[in-house]
């Protein structure tokens, strides 16, 4: 009570809280706001000899690591890893990076005091290549970008390498007692949340059945044999109440796939479902595998002064359906969508942002013209006629539409 409220700068200045209550605030504002616009971090990077647990496991022997309870230091270690595995359960990935021969580094959590186990990691690179291009090789493998990611290291060198060779990534200075680890990431709110969506709580389950897609994808040397053995099926429908709340938290975590990367609010959202000026889809993807979610978002705008014209404000898809063609369902669905309401244009925007240069060719791709292009700042318009528009998709079965 008396870190927050001050007396005597109440009395005087009538001013609450303390200096330190007041940075509370503020810190905890920052990070709300940064979560809203896609800031938080999604992925946690861990070594593992004195990270993960005490010990060096190529010396000491898994048998021999400091994890459980029976020691001061050994709980240390198994709080950190409850830490670490809470994180899991709401939607953050965990990563192994760790200088060791893999299958000794594995054969860590093989010990029958250790929370952590080998299903819980989305990837784990252990060998001797520098810990900046393992770091980078995650990356690739999970299709997200290194901003995401905190690299968590007792060794200062290691933190140093790996935050001069990275630009972007979080690497908080956790020192080398592990009792001070979680409460050094919390404070630093990597991983602030505004809302919690059933996507977010399977997201590493969700992973693991993407690289059992990769591993699916080796053996087809065709790559269309590939999507069909998938046997994917979409539904897209136009927004309804039910995923209204999982559609705003992908317009405000979306960044590598967002052709403008526009941000709505729930109630933004929730009005143009019956403003009659827009026209707003969504996608889900299942496959043999399971269940992707909630992946995709098309939002168009009606143009008020011609309404033959659908302007696409809004064109979003998870990474981690990259190159399965759902784009072209989505396309479409809009499509089919658009000339039910007499509109026989598409005009799509793309502007270009530090992370969303994957899809600057988006709509070439799909097929639209280019009508604009501003030089030197990137951004483009490009204008498809639909007015005689075919469906195209051709791996993917469309369920029939539910809401009119």
């Amino acid at each position: 009570m008396n870190q927050w409220f001050d007396p005597e700068r109440w009395f005087s200045y009538k001013v609450a809280n303390t200096v330190e209550g007041s940075f509370g605030v503020a810190t905890s504002l920052n990070a709300m706001i940064g979560a809203m616009y896609g800031r938080s971090r999604k992925v946690l990077v861990l070594d593992l000899d004195n990270t993960l647990w005490g010990g060096v496991i190529g010396d000491d022997g898994a048998d021999k690591i400091l994890i459980g309870r029976e020691t001061p230091i050994a709980e240390a270690y198994t709080a950190f890893q409850e830490y670490c595995l809470a994180l899991r359960e709401r939607g953050i990935l965990l990563a192994v990076c760790s200088k060791n021969d893999e299958s000794i580094a594995k054969s860590g959590f093989a010990h029958p005091d250790s929370v952590l186990k080998l299903e819980h990691f989305s990837a784990f690179k252990a060998n001797w290549e520098p810990k900046h291009e393992n770091i980078l090789a995650i990356a690739q493998d999970l299709n997200l970008g290194v901003d995401s990611f905190v690299f968590v290291d007792d060794n200062p060198a290691e933190r140093a390498i790996v935050e001069g060779q990275i630009p972007g990534i979080a690497v908080p200075d956790v020192g080398s007692d592990v009792s001070k680890y979680a409460s050094i990431l919390d404070a630093r709110r990597y991983f602030e949340a505004t809302s919690l969506a059933k996507e977010d709580l399977t997201r590493a389950k969700l992973y693991e059945e993407n690289a059992q897609r990769a591993q699916l994808e080796q053996k087809f040397a065709n790559y269309g044999e590939y999507l069909d053995s998938l046997e994917m099926t979409a539904e897209i429908d136009v927004f309804n109440p039910t995923y209204m709340e999982r559609v705003a938290q992908l317009t405000n975590k979306t960044n590598q796939f967002n052709l403008t990367t526009r941000r709505y609010t729930l109630a933004e959202i929730e009005s143009t479902v019956s403003d009659g000026r827009h026209i707003g889809i969504y996608g889900k993807l299942t496959d043999r595998f399971g269940d992707n979610g909630l992946i995709s978002i098309v939002l168009g705008r009606v143009d008020p002064n011609d309404r033959s014209v659908l302007h696409l404000d809004l064109w979003l898809m998870s990474c981690r359906v990259l190159k399965r063609e759902m784009e072209i369902a989505m396309l479409d669905a809009i499509a089919d969508r658009a000339r039910e309401r007499g509109i026989g244009t598409l005009l799509g925007y793309y502007l270009p942002t530090a992370k969303n240069g994957m899809v600057k060719d988006h709509y070439e791709k799909l097929g639209f013209s280019l009508v604009s292009n501003e030089q030197g700042a990137g951004a483009t318009t490009w204008s498809l006629d639909i007015t005689n528009y075919a469906a195209r998709s051709r791996h993917i079965r469309t369920m029939e539409k539910v809401n009119a």
